[in-house]
Order: structure tokens, then C-alpha cells, then sequence
């Protein structure tokens, strides 16, 4: 396998810490070398280097000299610089989302890795869900998507709206599931505790024929991330997903043949509150449906995420989220972005 790749955190915040925990794990079973963790606070670099058994480094040249590839875990408005900076160098990134608040920004950085010939991955961190990769293998033709993500206000991110904060991730999602062209955006979103937008609804609508209806907020009393799709084609069906519990249900037609669920089967699996997670047929328009958990293996998308980068670092492979892949993103999130604050007519300041 050849010596273990050198990463080093720049950024030592609420998800640097996490980059910095899951490379310290990896270096442990010699997948990686950690070479340290940078952050503009000393303390706060301090803190979480010692948490996790690695190096303090004193600066981002330090970082940039002693390590091949970096996860770039600090504000949005901070990417571009030193995004730029490091390609410029020849080192493979780790972008966290959204890799920049500008179209053309984010473009430049895509030409730059290609032609230093680098890795160049953004952190949209729900494509490594197990759950994104069972929706993947069950639904053949997606008409209808529907997802919300909702959080309480954040400690960080508050530089950019909910929609490069948080919606980026189901448009990305999306994108990448959907595979056809946006035909159309509708949009409204509202401040309310920010400058940018707090609350947003998106309705996208495809080439294909799919729609989409994408709703974020960060003013939230409870954290939700859910996804439910409809498929048509040969073999309909609904799902419904969580992203956080990594868990869902499946709801299909019977196939030829499937026994119907005894009463007490289904008395179990309704009012008692019990053996919610068993089959469930039942009758419903001159055909059965069949209600079942989803064969989900949990597992941490973070860790997904950073052993693919490694890996794709390693073997020089294009990653699954490319930089190309995410501009297709910022760009929809940006459009969107547009759109509601020319709908709300309110202006920064």
C-alpha cells in the first residue's frame, strides 16, 4: 500500500475537531499519518490536538510543508484564499461545504486542481450516508422528492444563509440522484435572526419530470434531516428516510404470492406500539402494500467521507464529490440564494 498518506485539520472548530478525531483513528490503524492541526486560536488547537494525540502546528505554511493532503475546515468566506494557496502548492483538499460563496471562485479553484493535477474533494458529507446509498439502489425512477433539514441556530456558519448552510446538502443530494437537467426554481425564504436568510423552501422541477421541494431552516427547536422519495417505473414505490437515525421504511406493492399479515400481526404492529419494525400488508385500492424497515448498515458518514478522500488521494482517483460535482451545487444554492433575496427585496447591511 505504499507509506500512509500525511493529512493535516486546518481549522480546529465545531467539525475540525471531528476531521482531526477520525485522522487520529485512522493513523492509529496506519491508514494515515497526522501531522497536526492548525487553527488561527492556539488554544483551540491545543485543546483538541492534546484530545487526540496529535501535533499543534504554528502555522498554515507549517501545515502546507508537512503534509500532502489537508481538510480545510474554517469559515467559507476564508476557502478561496487558501484553498487557492494550497492547490497552488500541489496539495490535495478536503473542502468542507460549501467550497466557496462564489460561482466564479469556485470555478477557478476546479481549473487550478486540474491543472496541478490535485485531488480536489468538498465535504457534502450525506453522499457517504448509508442511507443516500440504499436510496440509490431501490429507487429506479424518482418523480417526487421531498426533504427537510432543520437545526436550532448555529455557533458557526453564520457568515453565509440556510441555504449554503444547510440546503446545499439536499441539492447536492439531489442533483446526484436525480441525474437530469433543473428546468425551473422556486424559491422564498425569510431572515430571522441573521442578515441571510434563516428559513428557505426551494421547489425545483426537471427536465425529466421530477420534482423536488427542499425546505431548511436554522431557527429550529429540533434537528431533523429526512428525505422521502417516490418512484414510479415498473415497481412504485415510497421512501422514507433518516438521515440521522439511519433508519426508514419502505412502502411497496406485494409481490405475487407475499402472505397477508395476520390480525394480530398487525394489531402488534400498530396499537400495541410493538414490532413497529415488522412486515405490515394490507389492503389499499384493490392491491397490497407493504410497509418494512430498510436494510440500512449504520455507520459514521464522516469517517466515510475521509477514508474515501485518503483513499482517492492515495490511488489518485477522482473523487465522488468533486469539486466539479459541488460547483453544480453552489451554483443551484446560489440561484436560490438570488431568488429569495430578489423575492424579500432586503438588503444586507
Amino acid at each position: 500500500m505504499g507509506s500512509p498518506v500525511k493529512v493535516a485539520v486546518l481549522g480546529a472548530g465545531a467539525l475540525g475537531q471531528h476531521h482531526t478525531r477520525i485522522y487520529a483513528e485512522l493513523a492509529a490503524a496506519g491508514q494515515v499519518e497526522l501531522v497536526g492541526v492548525y487553527d488561527i486560536v492556539p488554544e483551540v488547537a491545543k485543546r483538541v490536538a492534546t484530545r487526540h494525540g496529535c501535533a499543534v502546528l504554528g502555522s498554515l505554511a507549517e501545515a502546507a510543508s508537512r503534509a500532502e493532503a489537508l481538510s480545510l475546515v474554517t469559515p467559507t468566506t476564508t476557502h478561496y484564499d487558501l484553498a487557492r494557496a494550497l492547490l497552488t502548492e500541489g496539495k490535495h483538499l478536503l473542502i468542507e461545504k460549501p467550497m466557496t460563496d462564489n460561482a466564479a471562485q469556485a470555478a477557478e479553484l476546479v481549473q487550478l486542481a486540474q491543472q496541478r493535477r490535485c485531488v480536489l474533494q468538498v465535504g457534502h458529507v450525506e453522499r457517504f450516508n448509508p442511507v443516500f446509498r440504499y436510496l440509490q439502489t431501490v429507487v429506479a425512477q424518482p418523480r417526487f422528492i421531498e426533504a427537510h433539514r432543520l437545526s436550532p441556530y448555529p455557533a458557526r456558519s453564520t457568515d453565509i444563509g440556510v441555504v449554503l448552510d444547510l440546503m446545499i446538502h439536499d441539492l447536492d443530494v439531489v442533483l446526484a440522484f436525480v441525474q437530469s437537467p433543473v428546468t425551473r426554481v422556486d424559491a422564498v425564504g425569510i431572515p430571522v435572526l441573521s442578515r441571510s436568510e434563516d428559513i428557505a423552501n426551494a421547489r425545483l422541477h426537471f427536465a425529466n419530470g421530477c420534482v423536488a421541494n427542499l425546505t431548511a431552516s436554522r431557527v429550529s427547536p429540533e434537528r431533523l434531516r429526512k428525505i422521502r422519495v417516490f418512484s414510479g417505473g415498473a415497481s412504485p414505490c415510497y421512501v422514507s428516510l433518516d438521515y440521522r437515525a439511519q433508519e426508514g421504511f419502505i412502502y411497496r406493492l406485494a409481490r405475487d404470492g407475499e402472505p397477508e399479515s395476520s390480525a394480530l400481526r398487525k394489531l402488534l404492529a400498530g396499537g400495541l406500539g410493538v414490532g413497529r419494525d415488522r412486515l405490515v400488508v394490507s389492503q389499499f385500492g384493490g392491491k397490497r402494500i407493504v410497509r418494512e424497515p430498510v436494510p440500512i448498515a449504520r455507520d459514521e458518514p464522516l469517517k466515510l467521507e475521509l477514508q474515501h478522500f485518503v483513499a482517492c488521494v492515495r490511488e489518485r482517483h477522482t473523487p465522488l464529490v468533486s469539486g466539479e460535482s459541488a460547483k453544480r451545487a453552489l451554483d443551484l444554492a446560489l440561484e436560490i440564494s438570488q431568488r429569495i433575496q430578489a423575492a424579500e427585496s432586503f438588503v444586507a447591511g
